[in-house]
């Protein structure tokens, strides 16, 4: 009884690994864009997290997803921790890709007005 028990919580942890990284991977900039907005991240970090005085730079190049999550569900800062109750898993992953999503701002060596 005990070996069914562990193969079946075994196999319930495949599940939810091979389920979490197809969610990951489905994850939409485009709702994350509308989410980032929504729960009102661009207050503070910016429409297209750039940063600003109450929040840091959260893109071009976002920390690594499970810090950003980690940080994001525990913050003690002065950030409100984002429960799964308040911000789904989904939501989340979707933020996180539209923040992947953002590109690099042009090389400043590159702009025109600038070399003058």
């Amino acid at each position: 009884m005990r070996a069914m028990r562990v193969r079946l919580g075994l196999a319930a942890l495949a599940a939810g690994l091979f389920v979490g990284h197809g969610g990951a991977l489905a994850a939409s900039a485009e709702k994350g864009k509308a989410a980032y907005m929504t729960f009102g991240c661009w207050g503070c970090h910016g429409t297209v997290g750039q940063g600003g005085i109450t929040g840091p730079k959260l893109a071009p190049d976002p920390m690594p997803a499970e810090a950003f999550t980690a940080f994001v569900r525990t913050t003690n800062r002065t950030m409100p921790p984002y429960r799964e109750a308040v911000l789904s898993n989904e939501d989340l992953a979707d933020i996180y890709a539209y923040l992947q999503s953002i590109p690099k701002p042009a090389d400043y060596k590159t702009i025109p007005l600038l070399k003058q």
